[in-house]
């Protein structure tokens, strides 16, 4: 299949240039201005963007009210079916779904984007993660075998949760390192020992897997990057400290802007502002488990006017997520890559309604949406 009349978007250099791009399959083969081939597809002029990465969803996450379980897996199915037809190509699931999803993509029963699972979020007692409730004790709303315990208290349980994760299918290691935004409002930010964090760390890397790091304050995020997490994920309230080690431990950060409330909107922008400057390398992420669910185009919307501008927040949706993910097979337009792409009405290098452009959709060189 041939993609003609459309003007390519190069995440890299942030340009658009005019091109056809040939598909073979699920790869793309040739990508120029004189490249011909069959089956041609007229773009109309409108602008051919990578699928976009969302480095961090919750897909399956369990709603605030009392729902039997099987809630929680019917409410994914539909959440992944939007994403894709949204041209949300690839996830990186932060906590609520299991190895399942993946084998039911695998195996087409249910539609949606490639998925990466992290299971659970790894958290000392005390910390996010460890469900507990005054009158009942712990509680468990996941509740699942397919979900391991995630709660430790020490190094060796700490890698032994490690290894919980990587026995059930866990693709990333998820950490909490640090608590609730009401927990560190409160006092109360129960956080991981610096010898638990290296201990997650040294763990997941032995088992082949990378750790993202929950982290709203700056001491959380510091210790999570100098312990060797690979990405810090919301990071609201960030200092030159904790982005310099960021840096210096060539750890991205995922701010999710959209979820966090707009009483912290300012700090989260310093912190935004703050990881630009001193070169800590960015990665898109929306947060899906608020209700009602916040996806990734809304992301890129306050990413661009968060610092990063129009052409910084489609990168962060692609190819550099595909680098903190480690997919070198997808995040840019090039011959050799995945076809995941997306065709939007007009040229203009906009993140502004990203979802009323829309025009097509095709993961892994498959129309998904037309």
């Amino acid at each position: 299949m041939l993609v003609t009349n459309v003007r390519v978007f190069d995440p890299d250099s942030g340009l658009a240039e005019p091109a056809n791009v040939l598909l073979n399959g699920a790869v793309i083969t040739a990508v120029g201005s004189d490249v011909d081939g069959p089956d041609p597809v007229d773009g109309e002029g409108g602008l051919l963007i990578p699928g976009l990465i969302d480095c961090h969803a919750h897909v399956a996450f369990p709603r605030g009210e009392e729902l039997p379980r099987s809630t929680r897996l019917f409410e994914a199915v539909s959440v992944l079916r939007s994403l894709l037809s949204r041209g949300i190509t690839t996830v990186r699931d932060a906590w609520g779904a299991d190895a399942g999803f993946k084998h039911a993509l695998r195996e087409g029963w249910i539609t949606g984007p490639d998925l990466l699972v992290s299971l659970r979020q790894l958290s000392p007692t005390g910390g996010l993660g460890d469900w507990w409730d005054a009158d009942t004790g712990r509680l468990d709303r996941l509740a699942d075998p397919a979900l391991p315990d995630a709660v430790f208290d020490g190094p060796d349980q700490a890698r032994a949760a490690v290894r919980r994760m990587v026995r059930a299918g866990a693709d990333w290691i998820k950490l909490g390192a640090g608590g609730s935004m009401a927990a560190f409002a409160s006092g109360r930010d129960v956080r991981p020992t610096d010898d638990e964090l290296r201990a997650v760390t040294d763990e997941a890397r032995r088992c082949g897997r990378d750790v993202m790091a929950h982290a709203h304050s700056a001491v959380a995020a510091s210790a999570a990057a100098s312990a060797g997490a690979r990405s810090i994920e919301h990071g609201v309230f960030l200092d030159e400290a904790a982005v310099v080690a960021m840096r210096d431990h060539g750890c991205w950060y995922v701010p999710t802007l959209a979820p966090i409330p707009s009483e912290h909107a300012t700090a989260h922008r310093r912190s935004v502002a703050l990881a630009l400057e001193a070169g800590v390398p960015i990665a898109a992420g929306s947060d899906l488990a608020p209700r009602p669910h916040v996806d990734l185009l809304t992301e890129l919307r306050l990413l661009a006017s968060a610092g990063l501008g129009a052409a910084g927040a489609l990168r962060a949706a692609t190819s550099e997520a595909a680098r903190l993910l480690r997919l070198p097979d997808r995040g840019r337009i090039a011959p050799g890559l995945r076809a995941d792409l997306v065709l939007l009405r007009g040229a203009d290098v906009d993140v502004t309604d990203l979802a009323g452009r829309i025009r097509a959709v095709w993961q892994s060189g498959r129309l998904v949406r037309a």
